[in-house]
């Protein structure tokens, strides 16, 4: 009999497709998980389902601000430290423990009506004694009372930044409302108004005159605190350019402002004791007295300003009188060399005493109406050696310009601002009057 083989059922080919199989079906299982783990993750791979991300506290004043509840308030006319916490129950005895403890950074005396202060409670309402006093005396500083333990208060500074600004203009009104239409701060006007007080008269800007200024602007927690500083400034008045540009000298360290050839723009005097103004009466020989009516000279010049306008020191020198007359009211004596003396007539408060010395534009005094006064204004009277002069037709010397070893220096700060001060487009010039001035090559001195 003829015996048959049997066919070997693994054979090479079926061996391989077997594999194939094998390999396709891990494959598809794989992918069908990785779907499912997608379409519906597990707990333990998604720690963020039951545990929630925890903010981060507020920190303001060195204080966990959204920790309490905060009462914001700016003090008042009349209002002082003592009765704002005794509003909120804080006793007497207490007070004064906390100004005698805080003493060495918090003085209560300081605080004038506009500042704003904080004052912290706790979120349970059960509790309502407050637990922190916050003082702003400006945007950067501030003090934190600890009304619990006096003894942990603190002051402490916002840091500061600061940008490089630039602002034009074209004048249709005043320099104030120029300002106000480029969206720029109102005091940049007054920082002009500084700048160029021995140059320009501010009165007498005319529709047309125009400004280019670069200055430096500080910001606290990313808002405008205001302007620090114009680094420099092209204004022009009267058919005339005038520039500024402030630099620090290396010498002295001291900084001021001066043209594009290094004089100084500060003057020997300012052009008047008030940073803005108008003149009622010049001086004159023979002027009809409005009280008096009688003709007589009058050996000063009246500038007119709102009751308590600050009354500046047009120059550096001492004070050689400080008192009260029938006529003259309040008044104020400076000495400044042996060749000028000034003074301040008229004043609601004088704020110098005999004997001290002052600096030019520091505050002496405030307009009144005292002595034999129609209103309010100042009347400021000139001597030069000794005799009564029209100080509106004096010329002053300037005051020391750059040194002579720090001109190339000062010349490359004034060439590279010139270009910045070029490049700033002139905000409203439609005229071409205006845009050809623009273009006038600047003055050589």
């Amino acid at each position: 009999m003829k015996l048959e083989r049997k066919r070997n059922v693994f054979s090479p080919r079926f061996f391989w497709a077997m594999i194939v199989a094998l390999i396709a079906g891990l494959a598809i299982a794989i992918y069908v998980n990785m779907k499912t783990i997608h379409r519906y993750p597990s707990r333990k791979m998604d720690s963020t389902a039951t545990t929630p991300i925890k903010p981060q506290p507020t920190i303001r004043f060195g204080l966990p601000v959204d920790s309490f509840r905060v009462v914001a308030g700016t003090i008042q006319r009349n209002e002082f430290f003592s009765t704002i916490l005794d509003r909120y129950g804080i006793q007497a005895a207490q007070i004064a423990a906390l100004r005698q403890q805080t003493d060495s950074i918090f003085n209560p005396r300081l605080m004038k009506a506009g500042d704003s202060y904080q004052i912290f409670f706790s979120l349970d309402t059960a509790q309502h004694a407050p637990l922190y006093f916050v003082y702003q005396p400006n945007p950067i500083h501030y003090v934190v009372l600890n009304l619990e333990h006096p003894e942990q208060s603190y002051a402490g500074d916002f840091p500061v930044t600061s940008r490089i600004q630039t602002v034009s203009g074209v004048i249709t009104s005043s320099l104030y409302e120029t300002l106000d239409e480029q969206h720029a701060s109102p005091a940049l006007a007054q920082m002009l108004a500084e700048i160029y007080a021995w140059t320009i008269d501010f009165f007498s800007i005319q529709p047309g005159d125009w400004f280019k200024v670069v200055y430096r602007e500080n910001f606290v927690e990313n808002r405008s605190i205001g302007p620090a500083r114009i680094l420099s400034a092209e204004f022009y008045h009267g058919g005339e350019k005038f520039f500024a540009f402030y630099y620090q000298q290396d010498s002295t360290g001291k900084g001021d402002y001066y043209d594009e050839n290094g004089k100084s723009l500060r003057k020997a005097f300012l052009k008047a004791p008030l940073k803005y103004f108008r003149i009622t009466s010049r001086y004159s020989l023979n002027r009809f007295h409005p009280i008096q009516h009688v003709w007589k000279a009058h050996l000063g010049t009246d500038y007119a300003a709102p009751e308590g306008t600050p009354i500046l020191a047009t120059g550096d020198g001492v004070v050689i009188a400080s008192t009260y007359s029938r006529f003259n009211g309040n008044y104020v004596k400076i000495r400044h060399n042996s060749e000028y003396t000034t003074q301040y007539l008229h004043m609601s408060r004088r704020a110098v005493h005999t004997g001290q010395y002052v600096h030019q534009g520091q505050v002496i005094g405030y307009v009144g109406h005292t002595g034999l006064a129609t209103g309010p204004h100042v009347c400021y009277r000139f001597w030069k050696n000794g005799v009564e002069v029209d100080p509106l037709k004096q010329h002053f010397p300037a005051a020391h310009p750059v040194p002579a070893d720090e001109q190339q220096t000062f010349h490359s700060w004034v060439e590279k601002q010139m270009t910045a001060l070029s490049q700033i487009p002139l905000t409203g010039a439609d005229s071409a009057s205006v845009t050809a001035a623009a273009s006038h090559p600047a003055p050589q001195g």
